[in-house]
């Protein structure tokens, strides 16, 4: 790894409008470019927004929402993803951003790591949606759990309550994952009725993430905002429900942490939108991992190892049934073997 600024997200979508959503990530990472930052992240999910409609009443209240979420999801091969990607490159810098994958008629909680160059370096999916989210998106597999090497080192990423998965985040520091972007949805909802989804559990989660895997993190979290408020919340009810604290705007509880678990930045007011900066520099890591490396020398492979399946999962296998009299059968090719990470 060598030293760079990175910045993390903290702002509203524009909800459930993709094109307009991009038009501001555009500027965002514009605004993050021309600061200096080689490296932006966005909150989990950001486009076209995280769908709170699921908390906030029945089923039957949520289902009004899907179409329109759903049309504005974006998929892989899209014009959206396209553009994207010219942002990013026009920029000349390195963006982690968190979408809903529109996959045909299905929807994941991707995230999408584009290089300077516009390329695709990776796009993987939740490997668990939490409790209601399964009711909106599918999950991911294996091969979702992969660090890539960025141009300043190497760089990885996780959705939300992925980050308190013991297995998962073991299989991301065994890849010696230097700069890590925990992205999360905003850390307001029931906070009065589920102490563990507020900011004080979650931000803990990603602080400990660094500690735990020597390495930098950076937690971009996503701000509800007053026209969000206004789309979800038809009672007084739903408005506390979406945030018991203040009623209306807020949630945003971004920060940036080094390999030692101290905050890199000052934080902003969780109804404020911001971009939070933080000069990352790779002696850290060294001075962390002189105390504990989870996967060199504070490692036990012999007593604890973990086992990876990298298949990705496939609903159909295409193979040729032989004619009455072949004597020749074909078979399909046998699933790739689990990689053996020593942990």
């Amino acid at each position: 790894m060598r030293a760079i600024k990175a910045a993390a997200v903290q702002a509203a979508p524009v909800f459930m409008n993709l094109d307009a959503s991009i038009d501001k990530a555009a500027a965002l990472i514009d605004e993050a470019a021309k600061r200096g930052a080689e490296l932006i992240a966005f909150p989990e999910t950001w486009l076209p927004g995280f769908p709170w409609f699921i908390y906030l009443g029945t089923p039957a209240d949520a289902l009004a929402f899907f179409p329109r979420y759903h049309a504005n999801s974006m998929a892989l091969d899209s014009p959206h993803m396209l553009r994207l990607q010219g942002i990013v490159k026009r920029a000349g810098v390195t963006v982690v951003m968190g979408f809903s994958e529109r996959a045909m008629n299905s929807r994941y909680m991707a995230q999408a790591i584009i290089d300077p160059d516009g390329k695709l370096l990776l796009t993987r999916r939740k490997l668990k949606p939490t409790h209601i989210e399964r009711t909106v998106f599918g999950e991911g597999d294996g091969s979702d759990l992969v660090v890539v090497d960025a141009p300043f080192g190497r760089l990885g990423a996780l959705n939300c309550w992925e980050h308190i998965q013991p297995l998962m985040k073991m299989a991301m520091y065994a890849q010696h994952e230097e700069i890590h972007v925990a992205a999360w949805p905003s850390l307001s909802i029931y906070r009065d009725i589920a102490y563990a989804l507020g900011p004080e559990v979650n931000n803990a989660a990603s602080m400990m993430y660094a500690v735990e895997g020597g390495c930098f993190v950076l937690a971009p979290c996503a701000v509800i905002s007053q026209e969000m408020f206004d789309l979800l919340c038809d009672t007084p009810h739903k408005a506390h429900l979406l945030n018991p604290r203040t009623d209306g705007p807020g949630g945003g509880f971004a920060v940036i942490y080094g390999p030692d678990g101290r905050a890199l930045c000052e934080t902003l007011p969780e109804n404020q939108e911001g971009i939070l900066y933080a000069d990352l520099d790779p002696e850290m890591i060294t001075l962390a991992k002189a105390t504990a490396d989870p996967v060199g020398h504070y490692a036990r492979a012999d007593a604890l190892r973990l086992v990876v399946n990298r298949t990705k999962r496939i609903v159909m296998t295409e193979t040729n049934c032989p004619a009455p009299g072949d004597e020749e059968i074909k078979t399909p090719p046998a699933a790739s073997a689990p990689d053996q990470i020593d942990a």
